[in-house]
């Protein structure tokens, strides 16, 4: 069963999500230049948020090059030598099969672990450290990380580290482990990349400061520049599969249905931090419209490609929302399709047939997740 969540968010002067030059980050769509939020930043807002949505520390993961640094503090709690310690750690996380910056101790790229991580791979730095001290003393001087075959019973305990079965955010957005595809994770959850309903052109906000201990004879700023911004109603959309996710949690249905709920409640309040002391673009979606249906999955950004003109732009692109689904449904099809329902915040809906609606955010939710988890 897969749930399907469609949100339509305005905000005013931002900078959420910039590129490589600080603009904010756009693509073009339907002949004109949209605003644009990427799936990566929209990922991380909401698995910032699922602690507040269900989900206990334990229950979440943690994206990092720093085990390391993190194994060798408990090492060195545990009355290990401080001397040793880091040495043997890079050894034992080569012998994983890891490769690892020898002088800062980083790891070739972000590894997306579960909570224990740190514990798992300090316990088999301890137990081995003879062994792996031997190792660190043979490999002296050399900068370069080794790579090493890891033998079945390192392999067992490589796959105890990355064990994902009890991480929420692994189960639901994936991971990738580019040197071990058994400990690849497929993701439970899809997410677009956010575009504004509207064409947008980018804008620039001159500013100018002044030093408080600056002499009164003297006039002038002491500094100048220019900060990137735009403003725009944006389409959201993101789908999570309850069967992969189940599956993806080792069978723990109670893990699962408290995952799908942090999941929507995480995506529905996510808001990228990108400049937000300078903007505070704390708005929320005003527009919602939810899906419960067996398979498949419709991405109706094809709404907008069109891009919306009218004044009122929330306005009309909810009605464009609902106008795109009816029109689908009305072609495909509704086999499959169990629960659609909408809501806004501030407005009126239009009628669109198959949609339930619901006045506030909680029982549009509730809507949701009643037929989506009760066979998870």
């Amino acid at each position: 069963m897969i749930i399907e969540l469609h949100l339509l968010q305005s905000f005013p002067v931002s900078n959420l999500n910039r590129d490589d030059v600080g603009q904010p980050k756009t693509a073009t769509f339907g002949g004109a230049t949209r605003g644009r939020i990427s799936s990566q930043s929209l990922k991380r807002a909401a698995r910032l948020l699922f602690a507040q949505h269900g989900l206990a520390k334990h229950e979440t993961a943690t994206r990092t090059k720093r085990l390391c640094d993190a194994a060798v503090v408990k090492l060195s709690e545990q009355g290990r030598d401080a001397g040793e310690t880091r040495k043997v750690v890079i050894a034992g996380l080569e012998s994983l099969g890891f490769g690892v910056d020898q002088v800062t101790g980083l790891t070739e790229y972000l590894l997306f672990v579960g909570d224990d991580a740190v514990d798992c791979l300090a316990g088999y730095c301890d137990k081995r450290w003879d062994d792996l001290l031997a190792v660190a003393a043979a490999k002296e001087g050399t900068k370069k990380p080794a790579k090493i075959k890891p033998d079945a019973a390192a392999r067992a305990e490589a796959a105890r580290l990355l064990d994902a079965t009890r991480a929420a955010d692994i189960a639901l957005f994936g991971r990738m482990i580019a040197d071990n595809k058994d400990f690849n994770v497929d993701a439970a959850s899809q997410v677009a990349h956010a575009l504004s309903t509207h064409a947008v052109a980018p804008e620039f906000d001159f500013y100018t400061a002044v030093d408080d201990l600056k002499p009164d004879g003297e006039s002038g700023a002491d500094m100048l520049g220019t900060v990137d911004f735009n403003t725009a109603c944006y389409y959201r959309y993101a789908n999570l599969d309850l069967e992969q996710l189940h599956g993806n949690l080792g069978g723990d249905a109670d893990l699962a249905g408290r995952a799908a709920a942090a999941w929507l409640g995480a995506f529905v309040h996510a808001v990228p931090g990108g400049m937000q002391n300078t903007t505070a673009a704390r708005t929320m979606p005003d527009t919602f419209l939810g899906v419960v249906r067996d398979r498949g999955a419709w991405n109706l950004a094809n709404a907008f490609l069109a891009p919306v003109s009218e004044p009122d732009l929330m306005a009309a692109s909810t009605a464009r929302l609902l106008r795109h689904y009816g029109k689908l449904r009305g072609f495909y099809g509704t086999e499959g399709i169990h629960t659609a329902v909408a809501a806004s915040a501030t407005g009126d809906l239009p009628e669109t047939d198959g949609v339930e609606t619901a006045d506030t955010l909680a029982a549009f939710t509730a809507r949701l997740l009643a037929p989506a988890t009760a066979g998870v």
